[in-house]
């Protein structure tokens, strides 16, 4: 697995025929640790994600992994980057299987010409073994073995929120996406969750942004966390400071995290 990345998003604004979604967003998640993205429904989160990932254009600021640019890159650019992305609501293959769907996950690296993989000899034959080994190996870290031939849409909702998750790891991302990973989840699944997320954390070294409504989970787990609101910025820091602080118990209506 490829080391972390830093990100670094800038002033990032982006509005949407005239709504603004997101004001001078600034946000920092440092190699290798997990940055938690929390805030009220309607808050920028997703919006946020979405411009990381290509997937909406800014309006202003800037948006780098490791230093380098990748605003306004496609989405395809940005993932050949080492940009995986784990979306709120369950983007598989429904009726594909399991390992299906993570190799699918292995495109970006797959190199064999289209006349090798049309007949399936030489290179194209070594590649699918490689490719299909780096796969059992993610099915095996989310501990998703009994599933792996089973049809998504046959799943629990809860594996197939993890499975999600292991597809963007079968890209051997630098920088993981969670868009609500755990929404959906039984209380047993998210605390297989949360130790998964912290095996990628330290065993895999992946840098993490996660947006997470269990504010529970992201103060055990998470080395930092940003709060928005109405598309801004209102507290930033390591969990403690940050979910206590006055603005953030406001805009959850007054309740303690």
């Amino acid at each position: 697995m490829s080391a972390g990345a830093a990100l670094e998003v800038e002033r990032l604004s982006v509005a949407f025929r005239g709504l603004q979604a997101l004001n001078g967003v600034s946000v920092r998640a440092s190699a290798g640790e997990i940055t938690a993205l929390v805030g009220p429904n309607g808050a920028g989160k997703t919006t946020l994600l979405n411009a990381v990932g290509g997937f909406c254009a800014i309006t202003t600021g800037s948006i780098r992994l490791d230093g380098a640019p990748i605003h306004g890159l496609p989405s395809h650019r940005i993932a050949a980057r080492g940009v995986g992305r784990a979306f709120q609501f369950v983007e598989l293959f429904r009726h594909m299987t399991v390992l299906d769907n993570l190799m699918l996950g292995r495109h970006l690296h797959m190199r064999a010409g289209l006349l090798a993989g049309a007949v399936f000899f030489g290179r194209s034959r070594r590649e699918q073994a490689a490719h299909r080994a780096r796969v059992e190996a993610v099915i095996e870290f989310l501990e998703l073995e009994r599933y792996r031939r089973d049809a998504v849409d046959s799943l629990p909702f809860g594996v197939q929120k993890l499975c999600g998750v292991a597809r963007a790891l079968a890209m051997e991302p630098r920088l993981l996406v969670l868009d609500e990973p755990s929404s959906g989840m039984s209380r047993e699944e998210k605390e297989d969750f949360a130790r998964f997320l912290l095996r990628i954390k330290h065993e895999l070294g992946t840098t993490v942004l996660w947006v997470e409504h269990d504010l529970e989970m992201v103060a055990d787990l998470a080395d930092r966390v940003t709060v928005l609101d109405f598309g801004q910025v209102i507290a930033e820091g390591p969990p403690a400071e940050a979910l206590s602080a006055p603005q953030v118990v406001e805009a959850y209506l007054g309740r303690q995290p």
